[in-house]
């Protein structure tokens, strides 16, 4: 899965309330309307910027806070190709995971905000214009529900997950 974008920059303790803003929750049944408002508190101009298939680059901790699924759900709807991090909270990532939204954990300080970047998520190869970044390699079963559009759409098509 090679993709292709920009990157949009943000720091550390990017909190789930930073993704979706806690005065749009009462948004979330309506993910499409939830999905305009993504990253509004730390960039209030981020989706002015941003097109479907741009990527966000981030620091440590990224999606921290709640568990709510809403957050990777609305960068997904919104049209974020993945989230390129330092590291991830745990209850974040799995539900990215499971609703079908990459992730890469990697050093991210190479890239520069609102560059084209591309991504071989598979590979966990970054593509910048000043080379390559590895990024940790997902788990294979990962990348296989990652390719099918989430948890929910792999266990419909093959019935069970196999490690």
């Amino acid at each position: 899965m090679r993709l292709r974008g920009r990157a949009w920059k943000f720091g550390d303790d990017i909190s789930t309330d930073h993704i979706t803003p806690g005065r749009y929750y009462h948004l979330r049944s309506n993910m499409t309307e939830l999905a305009k408002h993504v990253m509004e508190d730390a960039d209030p101009d981020f989706m002015k910027k941003f097109k479907p298939g741009d990527f966000i680059v981030a620091g440590k901790n990224f999606g921290m806070g709640s568990s709510r699924e809403h957050a990777p759900l609305a960068l997904k709807i919104a049209g974020v190709n993945a989230v390129i991090a330092k590291s991830f909270a745990r209850i974040f990532y799995r539900n990215a995971i499971n609703i079908g939204l990459p992730l890469l954990i990697a050093q991210t300080e190479e890239i520069e905000n609102g560059e084209e970047i591309e991504v071989e998520v598979s590979k966990g190869i970054i593509y910048t214009k000043k080379g390559e970044i590895g990024a940790k390699s997902l788990p294979e079963i990962m990348i296989k529900i990652l390719n099918e559009g989430g948890l929910v759409n792999y266990i419909k098509k093959h019935g069970d997950i196999e490690v």
